[in-house]
């Protein structure tokens, strides 16, 4: 497993798993880059940051086989379906936002990571992930992969030389290759579009409408599909908190892990945001995804209880109307005012999931 995984980061890195990674970078992103492409950083070797965020699934999960990731120890799985890291360097500071009253930003479903480099060390250090011990480990790994040279170009003579500095220099490399334009290329059909080099078939341009119409699918609502004020694309994210009322989904291998790594068995219910903040008016609520690269991306949702793209789009239309979906894991604070009974006809829906389809990066007339 450690070699194809291995095999695969090769593959991936070198753009033969699909389109070639192609962006300019400085030495930092660069060396990120080679961070972030290694399998052998995890304990054992065999996994790296690419095997749950690789190119070709929009740096998601590129298994769509399973509703969360496996670790390097395959027996053991998180909580959660891996978010994508594209575009994720611009969620802001995770805070508190007084005006609007709402939790803003941060990473991971459940904002606990404040910043990039917060949420790089995650990874490295979860036992059910990359799995090592402690920043020793990691920095021993890095020592001892040839990379003295580049992080001593990069950060100056010694930069490896004291664990926790060298440490800190290693999840700065990584968020470094996140924030560059290799993982936020701005390159759909969509924003193509934006710039009058490409048309949207009237399929895609009905979706469109239907996407941000507030009587219709309300999607922009959460999803801005609007260029800013600047002129920057747009995000597909508004960067806050919800309650879309999911299901459990009785297909999650955590609720079968060992009480080490899951004390609750099978009653564990995911609390999102309210164990961040403590307050359990929060409970329940995850972050707000980009639609960004989103027909790449599947199984959906915090802990991929939907299959397709297709079916997410469902979901919101007839949540409260539909017996085919089960009772929400969480009932308080359930988004009721605009999801749930959207009565979108099959053709809207198909539209609107078509439209969608325009946000996956790598667009070529």
């Amino acid at each position: 497993m450690g070699k194809i995984k291995s095999l695969l980061g090769m593959l991936v890195c070198c753009g033969l798993a699909g389109e070639p990674l192609s962006a300019e970078l400085d030495d930092e992103q660069a060396l990120g880059k080679r961070l972030f492409f290694d399998a052998s950083l995890s304990t054992p070797p065999g996994q790296g940051c690419f095997s749950c965020h690789a190119p070709t699934a929009g740096f998601a999960d590129p298994r769509r086989d399973q509703p969360v990731s496996a670790g390097v120890h395959a027996d053991r799985f998180g909580s959660r379906n891996a978010p994508s890291t594209a575009y994720a360097a611009y969620s802001p500071a995770f805070h508190f936002d007084e005006e609007e009253g709402l939790y803003v930003g941060g990473q991971f479903w459940d904002g606990r990571a404040a910043t990039l480099e917060e949420q790089t060390q995650g990874p490295l250090l979860n036992p059910v992930e990359m799995a090592n011990p402690d920043k020793t480990t990691v920095v021993k790994k890095v020592r001892a992969g040839g990379y003295r040279k580049a992080f001593e170009q990069v950060y100056g003579a010694g930069a490896l030389d004291q664990v926790e500095p060298a440490f800190e220099r290693i999840v700065a490399a990584i968020a470094a290759y996140e924030r560059s334009p290799e993982m936020n290329p701005f390159s759909s059909k969509y924003d193509a579009w934006l710039r009058g080099e490409a048309e949207l078939t009237p399929q895609e341009e009905r979706g469109l409408a239907l996407f941000k119409a507030e009587d219709k699918g309300n999607c922009a609502a959460c999803h801005p599909a609007d260029p800013g004020a600047d002129g920057s694309p747009p995000l597909f994210t508004d960067f806050t908190y919800d309650n879309l009322g999911l299901p459990r989904n009785p297909e999650l291998p955590h609720y079968r892990m060992p009480e080490t790594f899951n004390p609750d068995g099978a009653g564990f219910i995911d609390p999102g945001l309210g164990k961040t903040t403590g307050d359990p008016a929060q409970h329940g609520m995850h972050k707000v995804s980009t639609l960004r690269n989103i027909a790449l991306t599947a199984p959906y949702m915090h802990n991929g209880v939907i299959g397709t793209l297709r079916e997410t789009v469902e979901f919101y239309n007839a949540r409260d109307v539909d017996p085919r979906w089960q009772p929400p894991e969480v009932a308080e604070n359930i988004n009721r005012e605009e999801l749930g009974d959207l009565k979108l006809s099959d053709a809207e829906i198909d539209a609107i999931t078509a439209f969608m389809r325009t946000l996956s990066d790598g667009y070529r007339p």
